[in-house]
């Protein structure tokens, strides 16, 4: 049951100065960082990363923020991790995200704000969405000597 998963903080995030407190909200769940990055992505890299969503109406405003600025990528290890981190995150859209999650403390932004105004929604994270994109995503972001082992003090209290 111990998976990895991809988590961007987008740029918008970075921009915000509130990645630290992204960070500690993931690592004080257990999740452990195996793999972390800055990256500033361009458009054929974004276009590789949301391949599934090119031919969609959305897709330009997707494209537009992810390059905006630099990204936090991370690769989390945790017990069922990727369903963890989409927990912690929320809703897609920030409006629609419960209190307590990521999105849902961090940000406000509609679907139709942004349809509106023709923008990619600023959502704070992307969370690889199941098993098969967390292992596309991962392998997509990053080198497996980019990625590490070790014990963390969570894993006393999980596995022992």
């Amino acid at each position: 049951m111990i998976e990895r998963t991809l988590i961007l903080l987008k740029p918008d995030t970075v921009q915000r100065g509130i990645c630290g407190e992204i960070i500690s909200r993931l690592e004080r769940a257990g999740l452990k960082i195996v793999g972390m990055r800055m990256v500033w992505a361009d458009r054929d890299f974004a276009k590789q990363h949301y391949a599934e969503h090119l031919e969609k109406p959305f897709y330009k405003g997707l494209e537009d923020m992810i390059v905006m600025g630099p990204v936090i990528a991370m690769v989390l290890e945790g017990v069922e991790a990727i369903e963890l981190v989409r927990k912690m995150c929320g809703a897609t859209e920030p409006k629609s995200a419960n209190p307590g999650t990521i999105r849902g403390d961090y940000a406000q932004v509609s679907y139709g704000h942004a349809d509106k105004r023709g923008i990619g929604i600023k959502n704070i994270v992307h969370a690889s969405a199941n098993k098969k994109d967390a292992q596309i995503e991962v392998g997509l972001w990053f080198t497996p000597e980019q990625l590490h082992t070790y014990k963390t003090v969570h894993e006393v209290h999980v596995f022992e």
